[in-house]
């Protein structure tokens, strides 16, 4: 998911294999769907990979390229595969805020923050950003592969007099990212302003009404627009005229695994909850929500495992979901959830449940890859220190 500030992960395994996101299982190819922009990406020659139930881009020059773009100019994803909610109506503010981990009341106008929404178990559903447009009315950003299921969730617990619109059809998303995406910015919409950090505007540009948000999910400066679905190839190519190198979902992995974004489906399950996720700064527990009493427990009496950053100090393959995770003597710590050779470090970096008890700082343990043991050391979050 796309971060506010500190922001939240999205549904993938291993993208640079073309593998499916973390709950395709199941999804045949006639199930696959496919963004707007589908003709677009395959014009301009890009990979396209089966991904949370949709055909979309893994690359078109090259990841490596694609990361280091985005890192130091600006790149634009496409990220229409991703839901769109509308809630609006007396007493909304008060049913989501029971909905979701976050405190809504911490919101005002055109402000949006990260949150999640869990089972009963403490367990994460899906992680998510909410904007609050004006009083009892919100737009909120879900994940490709959960939109049926949150859609089901919130409708089952939705209190009468609260509408819940699912509008996913009706917009093109597009992320800019980038140190220069101010630039970019400014020549596709002369004479608009973006919003201030976490921030949501509408603006009207060329006759089209255009939903700007200031968030993302690389650690760049950037903002994440919505616009019709009708123009979306027109305010695709808009970005890139302006500037922005297209970039697939490769990048995008590599990106948010370099600053320790969760990812759902990987790094965020029904079976963990946010504690141990490491996500306790979007936790509100002086409220009451959907599974907080898990939370309030966990807190008290600790948690039974954390997710915890891992990188090698050893050469091996590039890290890889379901490897195997060790202390040096042999001892089974756990699996790697998200896993990629970080373009940026050089080097192999992961995530991984592991006991809380042994993943201390500086833990030295070792990665198991295609039967070879290669050094490692769980270290401070992010990997990429901005």
């Amino acid at each position: 998911m796309r971060r506010v500030k500190k922001m939240k992960g999205r549904d993938s395994r291993d993208l640079t294999r073309g593998e499916e996101g973390g709950r395709m299982s199941g999804v045949s190819d006639e199930q696959i769907k496919s963004t707007p922009l589908c003709g677009k990406h395959q014009a301009l020659g890009a990979k396209m990979v089966p991904f949370a139930g949709w055909l979309m881009p893994v690359q078109y020059t090259g990841i490596l390229e694609e990361h280091h773009s985005v890192r130091n100019a600006c790149g634009v994803f496409d990220i229409s595969h991703m839901g769109q909610f509308h809630v609006h109506g007396a007493g909304a503010t008060e049913w989501l805020n029971g909905m979701f981990t976050n405190n809504l009341h911490k919101l005002s106008d055109g402000v949006g923050q990260y949150s999640i929404m869990l089972n009963e178990r403490g367990g994460v559903i899906d992680d998510l950003i909410i904007y609050r447009m004006a009083p009892e009315d919100y737009f909120i950003v879900v994940n490709a592969s959960m939109i049926d299921e949150d859609y089901a969730w919130l409708s089952a617990h939705k209190p009468a007099g609260v509408a819940l619109e699912n509008r996913s059809a009706e917009y093109v998303g597009l992320a800019v990212q980038g140190p220069k995406c101010e630039e970019v910015f400014s020549k596709m919409c002369p004479g608009e302003k973006l919003p201030e950090h976490n921030g949501i505007r509408k603006i009207v540009v060329g006759g089209d009404e255009l939903i700007i948000c200031r968030t993302g999910y690389t650690g760049e400066n950037g903002f994440e627009m919505f616009c019709p679905a009708s123009q979306g190839v027109k305010w695709f190519e808009k970005v890139m005229e302006s500037g922005a190198k297209p970039c697939g979902l490769g990048a995008r992995d590599s990106l948010r695994l370099e600053m320790c974004y969760s990812l759902n489906g990987s790094d965020l399950s029904p079976e963990k909850t946010p504690l141990e996720a490491g996500l306790s700064w979007c936790c509100d527990l002086s409220k009451d929500f959907i599974g907080v009493e898990v939370l309030r427990e966990q807190k008290a009496n600790g948690r039974p495992t954390a997710l915890v950053a891992i990188e090698y100090t050893g050469k091996g393959a590039p890290p890889r979901h379901g490897y195997e995770v060790q202390l040096p003597d042999g001892t089974p710590l756990g699996e790697l959830c998200s896993g990629v050779l970080s373009p940026t470090l050089g080097k192999g970096i992961a995530m991984a449940y592991v006991p809380t008890q042994l993943g201390k700082i500086g833990t030295d343990v070792q990665v198991i890859v295609r039967g070879k043991a290669v050094p490692a050391q769980i270290v401070k979050k992010p990997f990429l220190k901005k």
